[in-house]
């Protein structure tokens, strides 16, 4: 059983030459098993939570804190991060020329389990869980996400999942872009991650749709950088029938 736990997070980022404060107090647990969504419109600070998480570089933690089985995350370098259990699934994944996913894949499942897998086991892994996301298998030897359609890069984030197996995986707007069929094939990797009860996810998405595939057991509605409200699948559904709006401060709007 692991745990994340964010106490009092707040997070700024330049802007034009000055820190401008993006998370203003954020506290949040995660467990093993668990599903939280993250939900909110557009610039309420989802994606910034995490970008701080993960430790990029552009998002500065003012105070606060993040703990990973009680180990302090804001003080690991990025690497450490994942090393410790840590895995984000980017909005706008990278391209990688030069780097073909077979690499990329068997040198990131080397760092985190702190030895190569031997390559005739590893090939069998790989090769099923390319087909379970039904990726084609010619796939592997293609350079990381180059060329790849918006639906292949999200399938590609989601077969790291699948592969790395990390303790915590944050999954920063997956169904952006997805068509139906995608959607259903993506939400079907992470629920086989979560069902392990080995991971607990962070879903951060805008809209309602992926939680009709990916069940939560929270949900947190972020406004202002804040999570300004907390509860179960109902109050998703609580969104779709009535927006973001109803939890914006009087007088403001959402």
């Amino acid at each position: 059983m692991s745990t994340l736990e964010i106490r009092d997070l707040h997070v700024s980022v330049d802007h034009d030459g000055e820190q401008r404060e993006i998370l203003k107090g954020v506290d949040l647990t995660v467990e093993s098993g668990q599903t939280h969504a993250i939900m909110g419109p557009n610039g309420s600070g989802k994606s910034t939570l995490a970008y701080a998480i993960a430790g990029h570089p552009k998002y500065t933690v003012t105070s606060g804190s993040v703990t990973l089985d009680g180990e302090d995350v804001l003080d690991m370098s990025v690497d450490e991060r994942a090393r410790a259990g840590l895995f984000l699934a980017m909005q706008y994944p990278v391209e990688v020329p030069g780097v073909s996913m077979s690499n990329f894949l068997r040198t990131s499942a080397t760092a985190v389990r702190g030895e190569a897998p031997k390559l005739r086991l590893w090939l069998k892994e790989m090769k099923g869980a390319m087909a379970d996301l039904q990726m084609d298998p010619s796939f592997a030897e293609r350079n990381v996400n180059e060329g790849f359609s918006g639906g292949e890069r999200k399938r590609a984030e989601i077969l790291q999942l699948e592969l790395l197996k990390p303790k915590m995986a944050i999954l920063d707007e997956t169904d952006s872009g997805l068509d139906v069929d995608a959607l259903r094939t993506v939400s079907e990797g992470i629920n086989r991650m979560k069902d392990t009860g080995d991971t607990g996810v962070i879903l951060i998405t805008h809209f309602t749709r992926i939680l009709r595939y990916v069940k939560p057991d929270f949900v947190h509605v972020f406004m202002d950088g804040r999570i300004v409200a907390n509860g179960g699948p109902e109050l998703a559904e609580k969104i779709e029938a009535e927006g973001y709006e109803q939890f914006a401060p009087a007088g403001t709007g959402a």
